[in-house]
């Protein structure tokens, strides 16, 4: 079929995944419409550039001159996480097929390649929702039933050291029943800290951009030098009604998390977003506020990714693992949610708000 029959049937433009043919130099000839979407632009600009342009990441660079040389049948790769030439990141399936044809025509050209690219971000996220949720409403019953069984006798204890410390007369022997007291006092807000945030917030006019200010010059004071943020704000985004409190407290927890990521010497990026028709635990928002901390450190260890916003959790020698968890749950107060994703080199925490209501979810979402 030529190009001209292509174009006539319309039949590579009715379809739902991304179609991108290239030549045996790995230059662009053809791209439908579902590609141009994909990737934000035109064939008419696209044609004959090198797909090193569009897509720059090495791995998928090396993996299709791999299989232009090959005489075999398609190659099937799951879930391939590509950067864009706008520093997007995006993640795909992908079926690769070798071209050995006769055809000279621009659609298919000798010895190139064809590629079929299916978006699975969407379908991803939701599962990776899903997954959070469920562990953090399991380890939350379970921390509270646990707390009940701490906290009772924690009671009994320093009631017992109370009394005790009205019976003693020496300051020497008082010391050790403010050891107790002390003790017990602390092991209570560790539990009440594992549990979250034990009240509603409160209702004021929050400035995303202020609050993100606020966390960057505190921590610009305690690190070094060699901690470099960059800044990328929408201005256009509006107030919001929040707890400036929380606000701080998530966003702080998340930087210093990047902090300790890039050891004090690399580089932080604060991005604020505006998302549309997004969809949030199967409700549809028409707008909502994204929030992205990223740091270029050594990234979030694999074995732990699906489980960092759990208490007790930590990538960190030392750390606590309460940060992440009380930041997701004073997060899900405004019916949002934090999100990870995670490579060495690249780890980006994202903070999803709604700015209004939302709706029954529909399945569809285009933010």
């Amino acid at each position: 079929m030529t190009l001209s029959q292509l174009n006539q049937s319309n039949l590579m433009d009715m379809m739902a995944c991304a179609i991108v043919v290239l030549d045996h130099n790995m230059c662009i000839t053809y791209m439908n419409q579902s590609a141009e979407m994909l990737f934000g632009q035109s064939l008419q600009r696209m044609r004959k550039v090198n797909i090193t342009y569009l897509v720059q990441s090495e791995d998928f660079h090396q993996l299709l001159a791999q299989v232009i040389g090959m005489s075999g049948g398609p190659q099937a790769v799951r879930e391939q996480i590509l950067q864009l030439f706008d520093d997007q990141f995006i993640t795909l399936d992908c079926i690769i097929t070798p071209i050995h044809t006769p055809d000279t025509s621009e659609l298919l050209p000798p010895d190139g390649l064809l590629l079929e690219m299916q978006r699975v971000d969407h379908q991803l996220r939701i599962v990776r929702e899903k997954q959070i949720l469920n562990q953090q409403q399991a380890a939350h019953e379970l921390v509270r039933g646990i707390s009940h069984e701490i906290k009772n006798p924690l009671g009994g204890i320093r009631g017992a050291a109370q009394l005790l410390e009205s019976e003693l007369n020496d300051p020497e022997l008082r010391e050790y029943t403010q050891i107790i007291i002390s003790e017990a006092d602390r092991l209570k807000n560790l539990v009440n800290s594992i549990l979250g945030p034990g009240k509603l917030p409160r209702r004021e006019s929050v400035n995303i951009h202020e609050v993100l200010e606020h966390v960057r010059q505190l921590v610009e004071i305690e690190g070094s030098a060699q901690l470099h943020f960059v800044r990328d704000y929408d201005p256009s985004i509006p107030e919001f009604e929040g707890d400036r409190g929380h606000m701080v407290q998530v966003c702080l927890n998340i930087v210093k998390n990047a902090v300790r990521a890039v050891k004090g010497e690399g580089t932080i990026c604060l991005r604020t977003r505006v998302l549309r028709q997004f969809t949030i635990q199967k409700h549809r928002y028409r707008l909502v506020l994204r929030t992205d901390i990223c740091d270029d450190g050594e990234g979030v260890p694999e074995h732990l990714q699906d489980k960092i916003f759990l208490p007790m959790v930590s990538g960190h020698t030392g750390g606590s693992g309460l940060g992440l968890a009380i930041a997701q749950a004073l997060v899900r107060q405004y019916s949002g949610l934090i999100q990870c994703e995670s490579v060495p080199g690249r780890t980006c925490f994202s903070i999803l708000i709604p700015l209004e209501k939302g709706e029954g979810n529909d399945g569809n979402e285009t933010g």
